[in-house]
């Protein structure tokens, strides 16, 4: 992998991780255009999940404030539960997180308890994962249509009333096993957890917010660990411009984190549906006419 190849999967990887479009089925694309390691697919997974540490980097800057918040009244608050200290008591929770958890620290709890569905099956199916199966670009159309449907079901019958302060452990649950559908080529993990969202009831800027959020964990974790093995997979003269993708991965993403979360503010998913199933449908039928090859 060279530079341009670097900076051609950068901007693809940014463009495409937050916006609920899929940027598996994307990077696929763009992997075989670049011809990155002659289409070896357990250095081109090792390449994507190196790369997206870069949209994880753009959203830790984006997300600086409210993550630090977090983070600080999640220590705070079980630690005056565990000394018996003095706690706050908060109202209006609506039955939506104990008394003696602030906001912020149950947006911690909920993170969690979001991410536990992924991880356990990631871990499950690594091997699969990483082998040539979720490159197949027959999955990657079903999905981008299936996908594209579930969000047009979802902006119909979501009731989209729930703001950040409204959401609760069974949004959680919701968001996360939908995040479990990202694990399939097409499916888009912003996608699958913004169509979640939807159907929980959050708000389009919500469910996004929430789904930001929830992606520090997934993509940490399957970045760090593809890092760990990418050292031993992928060419040594690849690692300068990894680095160089990494970054523009970033930069690419914390625009797209920005864009999104104005966009989604007055707008529904609408236009993403749409390009999601204009975009399977053609290449279905491309694999049928023979014109792409799986």
């Amino acid at each position: 992998m060279n530079y341009w190849q670097a900076i051609i999967l950068g901007i693809v990887q940014g463009l495409t991780e937050f916006i609920p479009i899929s940027s598996t089925a994307h990077l696929v694309f763009a992997s075989r255009w670049t011809n990155i390691y002659d289409g070896n697919p357990q250095q081109i997974t090792a390449t994507m999940a190196v790369i997206q540490l870069g949209t994880l980097a753009a959203v830790f800057v984006y997300f600086a404030a409210d993550i630090w918040g977090i983070g600080v009244a999640f220590i705070r608050d079980h630690w005056n539960l565990v000394f018996n200290r003095r706690m706050a008591h908060f109202s209006g929770t609506g039955g939506v997180r104990p008394m003696w958890l602030s906001h912020e620290a149950w947006l911690g709890w909920l993170i969690i308890a979001g991410s536990v569905p992924i991880g356990a099956v990631g871990l499950f199916l690594k091997e699969f994962i990483e082998g040539e199966g979720t490159k197949n670009l027959w999955t990657i159309a079903t999905m981008l249509i299936v996908i594209g449907l579930l969000l047009a079901i979802a902006e119909r019958v979501g009731s989209q009333r729930k703001n950040m302060r409204h959401i609760g452990m069974w949004d959680a649950i919701v968001v996360g096993f939908a995040q479990v559908l990202s694990l399939m080529p097409g499916a888009s993990r912003s996608g699958s957890t913004i169509m979640g969202g939807l159907f929980a009831g959050q708000t389009r800027e919500t469910a996004a917010r929430f789904s930001f959020l929830l992606s520090i964990p997934a993509i940490g974790a399957s970045g760090l660990l593809e890092l760990r093995e990418a050292v031993h997979i992928l060419p040594a003269e690849t690692f300068y411009p990894l680095i160089v993708g990494t970054v523009v991965a970033c930069i690419t993403g914390y625009l797209c984190i920005w864009f999104l979360l104005a966009f989604l503010r007055k707008n529904s998913t609408a236009v993403f549906i749409v390009y999601r199933l204009v975009l399977g449908i053609v290449i279905l039928v491309c694999l049928w006419q023979g014109v792409l090859i799986s």
